[in-house]
């Protein structure tokens, strides 16, 4: 699979992932001196602020410099040293991703070990003040929100792909991805022409199994979550000013009037209603 273009966890239903600190950051700051060798039962993401280090996780060897980040999966036996010169200064967070509750995340990715992160210049500063702001007792919730920054950036450098789908009928941390997938298709292609028919075509499970934890997982079948997506899209063109009637077609409705029952179920108000209050305060907003 080529490298995506796009982060990985683009479109994710935000109730699909649970991201937990195992602890408060690391505050990286190594004289020559410096040596480790250990294993960690959690995923541990570095980043190099200045210095350098020589790490070798299995029998995989390299050097982490500055601007660049490496993930040691958990239970991964590493060993590093300094890599010479002036002090190796960073910050390191001992973390887990799950799906659904369910799937360790960073386990169905095949990622890159090591990379130059290519938004540095905004990331160092970023990075530094996560690095100086870290809390002395047990992670906070801002600390929650700047770490998925930083592991977002990870990952759109380092992804290569999900793992191949010979594996996908192993485990339900498998299920559990292939659900994520199929969630994150939709909602990215609300109006897709082929249909869901054609999308449930790539899943590699019992239709009636798959819809039933779809359902657990998500909330709602995958019809229903297809026809939520559509609706949100509607949403967005009648915010842009097309008519009640455009959007139907546009979404490939014949009927308008069934159109606007479905937008109001899901909605919970009529897409002339939303269309008339939207209108009215875009009339009324001044520009000073």
């Amino acid at each position: 699979m080529e490298k995506n273009e796009h982060s990985p966890l683009t479109r994710i239903p935000v109730q699909a992932l649970s991201l937990r600190l195992a602890r408060t950051p690391i505050r990286m700051k190594h004289a020559q001196t410096w040596r480790i060798n250990k294993i960690n039962p959690v995923h541990d993401l570095v980043f190099c602020l200045s210095g350098k280090a020589r790490y070798r996780v299995g029998e995989e060897g390299f050097t982490l410099s500055e601007g660049e980040a490496m993930l040691i999966r958990g239970r991964e036996r590493f060993r590093g040293v300094h890599g010479g010169g002036g002090d190796y200064t960073g910050v390191a967070q001992h973390f887990t991703l799950d799906l659904f509750g369910r799937a360790d995340l960073m386990d169905q990715m095949r990622l890159q070990r090591k990379v130059k992160l290519r938004n540095w210049p905004v990331l160092q500063p970023l990075i530094d003040h996560y690095r100086t702001m870290a809390a002395t007792t047990s992670p906070t919730l801002v600390q929650h929100h700047q770490f998925m920054v930083l592991l977002l950036a990870f990952l759109d450098d380092a992804f290569l792909g999900w793992r191949e789908e010979g594996d996908l009928l192993a485990n339900q941390g498998q299920l559990s991805l292939q659900i994520m997938l199929l969630a994150s298709r939709l909602a990215a292609e609300p109006l897709m022409e082929e249909g869901l028919e054609k999308a449930m075509e790539m899943v590699p499970y019992n239709r009636d199994y798959f819809r039933r934890a779809f359902r657990e997982r998500i909330g709602m079948t995958p019809q229903k979550y297809l026809e939520f997506k559509r609706m949100e899209y509607a949403v967005h063109r009648l915010g842009l000013g097309q008519t009640v009637k455009e959007t139907a077609a546009e979404l490939g409705y014949s009927d308008p009037y069934f159109f606007s029952r479905m937008f109001k179920q899901y909605i919970g108000a009529s897409p002339s209603s939303y269309r008339l209050k939207r209108t009215a305060r875009s009339r009324y907003r001044f520009v000073e």
